[in-house]
C-alpha cells in the first residue's frame, strides 16, 4: 500500500506548526478522502490537487486516496495546503521520488491547470518552519519577496506544478531567492506643515518619547486629525525583530505590499466610526482574522470622532490596550495576536461641532451626555489629553519657523535611548510598557516629588491606575529633558495632562 509525506504549515494567529501532510493509496473504488480537521476551503483541495496534476501531464491514482493532515486536532484554514498534498499524492505514485521533500515546507495554492497562486501568511509559516529545524522551504513565486525576509532558510520560488515535479526529478531548476533590496520608506506627513498648536505639539512630542495613549479635543478644522497622521513620522524606525512581527501580521492579513513586504515604518490605521467590533478587533468564522488593532501593532491607531465609535466598540479597546494583545475564542479554536500600539483619540467638545464655541447651540448637559459616550475606565487608560483652540491670527504663526519632524525626532530618540537604557535589564522599551508596581517599589520616587500625586489620590481625583500613568509621563519627560530621575516640576505637569477635560 504505498504511502508518501510532504510537510506544510498551519497558522494560529501568526503562531505556526508544522502540519504533516501523507497520502496513502488504497484499492477500492475511484474517491479522495481528506481527514484531519479541514475547514470549507480546504476540503476542496482534493478537486483543485486533481485537476492541476493531471493538467500538468501527471497520472492521477485509480482507487482510494486517502489524505491526512496531522496533528489531526489542529484546525486546519485555507488553501496553502495544495501544493504540499499534490507532492505527496505524486510521490506516493511513485511519478516522482520523495528525497528532497524531507525537511521541506510546502506553501501555495493549486489552479486547476497547474499554476500555483500566493498564499497569506507566507512569512510567519516559514518563520515557525525555521524555528522547527526545517531547511528549506518552496513558496509561489509571487510570495518569494516575502520568504526571502526570513534568514537561515534556503528558498525557492514555484510559479507552476509541472516546474516542482522536474525539480523533485533533478530534470530542472527552481526560482532561487532574490537579492534583498533596499525599499524606499513610505512617505509620512511632516510636522512642519501644522501651524501654531503648540500645546499640542509639545503632546505630540511627548507621547511619542514615551509611547503614552492621546486624547485631542477641539473644533472642527483645528488640526486633529493632521497632528495624528504626523505621529508616525515622529517614533522611531522598527527594530528588525518588530518589523519582522509587523509584517507577520500583515501577511496573516493580506496587505503586504508584494515589491516591499518588509515594514520597516511604524503602521498608521485609522478607521472610520461605522467598523465593526469583529473588524476592529478580530474575528470572523472558524480561526478569528486579524482587526484593525492588530494591523496598528507597533504603531498608532487613531480613532477619529471616537465618540461616535458607540461604547460596544470603545469598551473592547480596555483589556488590550493594558496587555498589548488580543485573544480571540472561537468555535474551531483560539488565537492570539500582538496588539501593542499607541492610541490617538480625537473628538469634538458637543455634537453640533460648530467652529466657534460662541456658536454653540448645545446645553451643559448635552455637551456632558456627548463627551460622557467615552467610559471613564476608557479615559483613565489615556494618559495624555489636549484640548485643542482655533486659530486666531494666521499671519503670526506664519512668521514663526515650525519644527520639522526630523528635529523632534532627534529628540524623541534620545528620549527613547534613555528610557531603553534605564529599563533594559527588565526587558521593556519604553515608559509606557513599565509596569505599575516596578515604579512603585524599585523605581520609586522621593516623597516630596510625588506630593502632587499624593493629595489627588486622597482626593479622590486620580485612580491608582492613573497614579502608574502620571509616573510614566514624569519619566517621559525626565527623559526629555535630560535629568536622571523626575522633578516635581515633572509630576505636575503629568498630572495636569490627566486632569484636563473636553469643556
Amino acid at each position: 500500500m504505498p504511502l508518501a509525506k510532504a510537510w506544510s504549515v498551519a497558522l494560529l494567529g501568526i503562531d505556526g506548526r508544522v502540519v504533516e501532510i501523507e497520502a496513502d493509496l488504497g484499492g477500492g473504488l475511484s474517491r479522495v478522502t481528506l481527514v484531519g480537521l479541514p475547514d470549507a476551503g480546504l476540503r476542496e483541495a482534493k478537486d483543485r490537487v486533481r485537476s492541476a496534476v493531471r493538467n500538468s501531464g501527471q497520472p492521477w491514482p485509480d482507487g482510494k486516496v486517502t489524505l491526512g493532515l496531522s496533528p489531526a486536532n489542529l484546525p486546519k484554514v485555507g488553501s496553502g495546503y495544495d501544493l504540499g498534498i499534490a507532492a505527496a499524492v505524486l510521490a506516493a505514485t511513485g511519478a516522482v521520488p520523495a528525497t528532497k521533500l524531507l525537511r521541506t515546507i510546502l506553501l501555495g495554492e493549486l489552479a486547476l491547470d497547474g499554476r500555483i497562486r500566493p498564499v497569506r501568511g507566507v512569512l510567519p509559516g516559514l518563520l515557525a518552519a525555521r524555528a522547527a529545524g526545517y531547511e528549506r522551504a518552496l513558496v509561489p513565486s509571487e510570495s518569494l519577496g516575502e520568504a526571502a525576509l526570513v534568514d537561515d532558510l534556503e528558498i525557492a520560488g514555484v510559479s507552476r506544478l509541472a516546474d516542482l515535479v522536474a525539480w523533485l526529478k533533478d530534470e530542472g531548476e527552481l526560482e532561487p531567492r532574490p537579492e534583498p533590496a533596499a525599499p524606499d520608506p513610505p512617505a509620512v506627513p511632516d510636522l512642519v506643515d501644522v501651524v501654531g498648536q503648540p500645546e499640542a505639539r509639545w503632546a505630540l512630542e511627548v507621547a511619542a518619547a514615551g509611547g503614552h495613549h492621546l486624547l485631542l479635543t477641539g473644533p472642527p478644522g483645528v488640526g486633529k486629525t493632521m497632528l495624528a497622521k504626523r505621529l508616525p513620522g515622529l517614533l522611531p524606525p522598527l527594530s528588525p525583530e518588530e518589523a519582522l512581527q509587523v509584517t507577520a501580521v500583515h501577511s496573516v492579513d493580506g496587505t503586504l505590499s508584494k515589491s516591499a513586504p518588509l515594514v520597516t515604518v511604524p503602521p498608521f490605521v485609522a478607521p472610520h466610526h461605522s467598523i465593526t467590533v469583529a473588524a476592529l478587533i478580530g474575528g470572523g468564522s472558524g480561526l478569528a482574522a486579524p482587526g484593525a488593532i492588530s494591523r496598528a501593532h507597533r504603531g498608532v491607531l487613531f480613532l477619529d470622532e471616537v465618540c461616535e465609535f458607540g461604547a460596544e466598540r470603545l469598551d473592547s479597546l480596555r483589556t488590550v490596550v493594558e496587555e498589548g494583545e488580543v485573544r480571540i475564542a472561537r468555535v474551531k479554536g483560539a488565537v492570539r495576536y500582538p496588539a501593542r500600539f499607541q492610541l490617538v483619540m480625537a473628538t469634538n467638545p458637543c455634537p453640533c461641532a460648530q467652529p466657534r464655541d460662541i456658536d454653540c447651540t448645545c446645553s451643559p448637559m448635552a455637551r456632558r451626555r456627548y463627551f460622557a459616550r467615552l467610559s471613564g475606565p476608557l479615559l483613565d487608560r489615556v494618559d495624555l489629553r489636549v484640548r485643542l483652540r482655533p486659530l486666531t491670527a494666521m499671519s503670526a504663526h506664519l512668521t514663526a519657523d515650525p519644527e520639522p519632524s526630523s528635529t523632534v525626532r532627534a529628540r524623541v530618540q534620545s528620549a527613547r535611548d534613555r528610557a531603553a537604557h534605564r529599563w533594559q535589564a527588565h526587558g521593556w522599551r519604553s515608559n509606557s510598557e513599565v509596569p505599575g508596581p516596578s515604579l512603585r517599589r524599585e523605581f520609586l520616587l522621593p516623597a516630596p516629588t510625588t506630593v502632587l500625586l499624593d493629595k489627588a489620590l486622597t482626593k479622590g481625583l486620580l485612580t491608582a491606575r492613573g497614579a502608574d500613568r502620571c509616573l510614566r509621563i514624569a519619566w517621559t519627560l525626565a527623559d526629555l529633558a535630560g535629568t536622571a530621575h523626575p522633578t516635581p516640576d515633572h509630576v505636575a505637569a503629568a498630572l495636569d495632562f490627566r486632569e484636563r477635560t473636553a469643556a
